[in-house]
């Protein structure tokens, strides 16, 4: 009995100590994984700052810590009551003032908000058309607007409204119902890869613009870093004068963007800066060849070798530069090593829609390898309605403009473009040597550095460029307005090569009034370079005033919304 009632003790004693063991158990654990998170999350961030650090260096670092607490200190006080009412009503204001400009009001605008209850005849449609046609514009046809229209003579329009005729109803998406389509989708892919001198093995795609040609080299080299070296949080590192395409693949595809500068007087991107930004989350290089603000080419180069070095990709943004670039040299002008030839370079893009002169809507993404095109494909293996795949972004695409596109290649040629690029880069040579040379120029104006190509881009520490830029569209120019610093540009085409000189006379005069402004000023006591008047020194002049650019981002929304306002 003494034995039984003492294992009954036992017994007891063991119940009733089992779950004093178990909550020990069970805070012990708890802490530990407490402590681990919290050391995971120590080491995180211990590492982000070791890299924002060697990135950025100390002060740059500094820089930026004071940057992000002025935006947001700017932020706060756009938020008060008082503030924020009137900011409001300035901004509604002035979308309204910009849909007045752009949308056609008054007596004879006619609005077609709803379907007609029968159809028009053909005579109602075609003086429709010709109405709108004809509705206000900038006359890009005498050749005033700064690239947009990138226009290759009307002989070689009507052959590519014969091809779009031929292939209206095509759709690549079906290349057994449309097997010349494919054919001259595949061989406008080759002519682009031979030009840029690419290596046996290299592939490419078509793309509707410059825009999706980026976002796919982004996305690939994204998917690339992610099966081959499991990168989760990746970083792409640009120019800050790269395209804004690539500010739109970070914001898409979630990738952290660094955005290094491109220092006077070179304005070309600071290869020391670069290499300081790699780390095992970069996945991608970028280099413009030119670039679209300053028309500059990166030292692609240099940027190959660090490329190589560190066995990241390479890509070369060539949309604007196109079919110029390849024709520099054969054309007589200078040039600096941007295509597969320069071993690092891993994609290219490329507009054939811009210098190649096909029909808008047409560009392509050029790669090394046929494996890295593959890491831009969508491939939906089960889906109900059948195996789905995709090169690129869209699904259905026209083949009317693959079409058109083929036939300005073939229509052109080399002797063709290398003739067009003599023209075009000549006159851009021309208007750089006025405003260097120029008496009248040069003491106000600035190149802002060696543009080898197209794009010449002007500055000036005596005027505001901005009322030359309003000053010159008075004028009847539709030229582009840059900031950061401010400056304008003209990218020639050849529409206007044929009215080059009469753009620099008119710049001449011009300028010339605004430094009379400029004395006026000085002999009244109100100094010099006075409050800018007129639409592009508004706009740029806040966006460039304001720490905090919600304002702007309010502005650019109300225009895109105006651009849908029937």
């Amino acid at each position: 009995m003494a034995n039984a009632r003492m294992a009954m003790s036992l017994r007891n004693g063991l119940a009733i100590s089992k779950p004093k063991s178990t909550s020990n158990v069970l805070a012990i654990g708890t802490d530990l994984i407490r402590n681990v998170l919290f050391i995971l999350f120590l080491l995180r961030w211990t590492r982000k700052s070791i890299l924002q650090l060697r990135g950025r260096g100390l002060f740059g670092t500094l820089k930026d810590l004071y940057l992000s607490l002025r935006r947001f200190s700017y932020a706060i006080f756009l938020r008060a009551p008082g503030v924020r009412s009137r900011v409001q009503h300035q901004v509604s204001e002035a979308i309204v003032n910009l849909e007045k400009k752009l949308v056609p009001q008054g007596p004879g605008i006619s609005r077609y908000l709803t379907l007609p209850k029968e159809g028009w005849t053909e005579q109602q449609v075609k003086a429709e058309l010709e109405t709108l046609c004809e509705m206000k514009h900038t006359r890009w046809e005498d050749g005033r607007v700064s690239g947009a229209v990138y226009h290759g003579g009307n002989e070689l329009v009507k052959q590519q409204l014969d091809a779009f005729e031929r292939f209206m109803v095509a759709n690549p998406i079906h290349p057994d119902v449309f097997p010349g389509v494919r054919k001259m989708e595949a061989e406008v892919v080759a002519m682009v890869l031979d030009l840029f001198k690419a290596p046996p093995g290299a592939a490419g795609v078509t793309t509707s613009g410059g825009t999706e040609s980026i976002l796919m080299a982004c996305l690939s080299a994204r998917q690339k870093a992610y099966a081959e070296r499991g990168v989760t949080e990746p970083e792409m590192i640009i120019p800050e004068t790269a395209h804004a395409a690539f500010h739109k693949a970070a914001y898409y595809f979630n990738i952290k963007l660094h955005i290094v500068s491109c220092p006077s007087p070179s304005y070309a991107v600071s290869i020391r800066a670069v290499s300081r930004l790699i780390n095992s989350n970069t996945i991608l290089l970028v280099g413009s060849a030119p670039n679209f603000p300053h028309g500059i080419i990166d030292d692609i180069t240099a940027l190959s070798r660090l490329a190589l070095r560190r066995r990241i990709p390479l890509h070369v943004d060539c949309c604007l530069g196109s079919f110029l670039m390849p024709f520099l040299s054969r054309a007589g002008f200078p040039s600096q090593p941007f295509d597969f030839t320069v071993k690092g370079v891993t994609s290219i893009s490329c507009d054939t829609h811009k210098y190649g002169f096909a029909p808008k809507g047409n560009s392509t993404v050029l790669y090394r390898t046929a494996a890295l095109r593959t890491f831009q494909y969508f491939i939906s293996p089960d889906w109900s309605g059948g195996v789905y795949g995709s090169t690129s972004i869209a699904g259905s695409r026209p083949g009317a403009l693959i079409a058109s596109c083929w036939a300005s290649l073939m229509s052109v040629g080399e002797s063709g473009y290398i003739s067009a690029c003599h023209s075009i880069v000549g006159a851009a040579r021309r208007l750089e040597a006025a405003i260097r040379e120029n008496p009248s120029l040069k003491d106000d104006l600035q190149v802002m550095g060696k543009p080898l190509v197209s794009v010449v881009a002007f500055t000036s520490v005596t005027l505001n460029i901005y009322d030359i830029a309003d000053s010159m569209s008075a004028k009847g120019w539709h030229l582009n307005a840059l900031q950061n610093p401010p400056a304008m540009h003209v990218a020639v085409t050849m529409p206007i090569v044929k009215v080059v000189d009469q753009l620099i006379d008119d710049l001449v005069a011009v300028v010339e009034d605004e430094k009379e402004r400029e004395r006026v000023r000085v002999v009244e006591g109100k100094g010099k370079k006075g409050e800018a008047r007129g639409d592009s020194a508004a706009l740029y002049g806040v966006a460039g005033s304001l720490p905090d650019k919600s304002v702007v981002v309010q502005l650019a929304g109300g225009f895109l919304d105006t651009l849908y306002k029937a």
